[in-house]
């Protein structure tokens, strides 16, 4: 309907319809509890009484993903980047692709569908890599992200109990926990999609090694930072805004909705928001220029990588907490010290596998390691894989976690 409307008018009130009918399905399942108890907390924060308004409302599994895959289509046609598919059976083989519809990547209509219109290839090079794809996500997930998982669900879920060495030390895994997870499923999403003959967009780009908080955002869930910037902060203005106040009023809605877009609670707004003021100073203080040289490493390269990853570190905090009190709790432990530093035999485990964690991110980003582990022979990596398969058994026990970015 967009599409054939020649008048401006009709084509926006189509517009209109389509995203109020998204967001309003996204909107009541992901937000109305939150919306109906801060209505209700900011009535009783001034004597009223109110009972609790929250409703059992069920999330469905990967709402915020498909939700916005929907609405870049919507937009492409209205903008005329695309022209509408004719066919239901192939925009709905679009929005509900099994391998990345619950936690992404998010994939664009202009780079999916044309791909439905011929008949999937897979070569044996290309099947060669996508099986690598896979078990590199599975030992991401499983071996790596899971092992930490168990430390850091143990330091987050009691924090006024664990000691300050023990807080500092569950924060940097969940940063590299996170990460692993996130990108262990993209990983074999990325490689289950090219088994079937499709290719879906890289989605991470080793972020721990980020010179900058910009930077970081072109490394860190890239489909959905390139989805906020094409379809948010673009057609707000960006960076053509006459007053550079503009500018930075942009960048700020687009990372608070952002940090909505993961959850709906205040802590990933105040995630949000930070992320936000961060990147408003880089762009005042013009670091988001300074390029960053691949392959080439300096002191300073190495200091802003070290500056940046702690950052991110301190704000994944907020983004972990389940709300502001935990939140707090957890900063008391961090900050306050109160004389607990005893350092447990797992923490000095954990700190061996963020270390290993950190360092895989540098040799992956200056070398040629992966490109050399999947030339490797084909028994040789056969081998590899039932090696790795076997640890993934061992290490996965009766009851395997759930990937995080699930809950969006």
């Amino acid at each position: 309907m967009i599409e054939k409307n020649r008048m401006q008018k009709k084509k926006k009130f189509f517009l209109i319809l389509s995203l109020t009918g998204n967001l309003g399905i996204l909107g009541f399942f992901k937000y109305t509890n939150f919306l109906t108890e801060t209505f209700v907390d900011s009535i009783n924060f001034f004597g009223a009484t109110l009972p609790s308004a929250s409703l059992d409302i069920a999330l469905p599994v990967g709402i915020s993903f498909y939700t916005f895959q929907s609405l870049s289509y919507t937009l492409d046609v209205y903008f005329g980047n695309i022209k509408a598919e004719k066919s239901w059976l192939r925009f709905s083989f679009f929005v509900a692709f099994f391998p990345q519809l619950i936690a992404g990547p998010i994939v664009r209509a202009k780079d999916f569908l044309p791909q439905t219109w011929t008949k999937p290839s897979l070569s044996f090079n290309e099947a060669e890599e996508a099986l690598f794809k896979i078990f590199k996500g599975l030992f991401k997930k499983v071996v790596l992200a899971d092992v930490l998982a168990i430390y850091v669900d143990g330091i987050f879920s009691s924090p006024g109990n664990a000691s300050t060495v023990s807080a500092w030390i569950g924060l940097y895994a969940f940063s590299f926990q996170i990460y692993f997870d996130f990108s262990g499923y993209s990983d074999i999403a990325i490689g289950c999609a090219r088994l079937l003959g499709f290719h879906l967009p890289i989605n991470f780009k080793r972020p721990y090694v980020a010179s900058s908080i910009t930077d970081f955002w072109r490394r860190w869930h890239i489909s959905l930072s390139s989805w906020l910037r094409d379809y948010l902060y673009i057609p707000l203005g960006g960076n053509k805004m006459r007053r550079k106040s503009g500018i930075y009023k942009n960048i700020m809605l687009t990372m608070l909705i952002g940090g909505l877009w993961h959850g709906a609670a205040f802590n990933f707004i105040i995630w949000g928001g930070i992320q936000g003021l961060l990147l408003v100073f880089e762009r005042a203080t013009g670091i988001y220029k300074k390029a960053y040289t691949e392959f080439k490493l300096s002191p300073k390269i190495l200091i802003r990588q070290f500056m940046t990853f702690n950052i991110i570190t301190l704000l994944w905090l907020s983004f972990r907490s389940e709300n502001i009190q935990s939140l707090a709790t957890y900063l008391e432990t961090m900050f306050t010290f109160g004389g607990q530093f005893k350092v447990t035999t797992a923490d000095i485990s954990v700190l061996g596998i963020i270390f290993f964690s950190w360092m895989l991110q540098y040799i992956s980003e200056y070398s040629r390691a992966e490109a050399f582990l999947i030339r490797l022979p084909v028994p040789v990596k056969a081998l590899s894989y039932a090696v790795i398969s076997i640890v993934i058994f061992i290490v996965n026990g009766e009851t395997p976690k759930p990937f995080v970015y699930f809950q969006f």
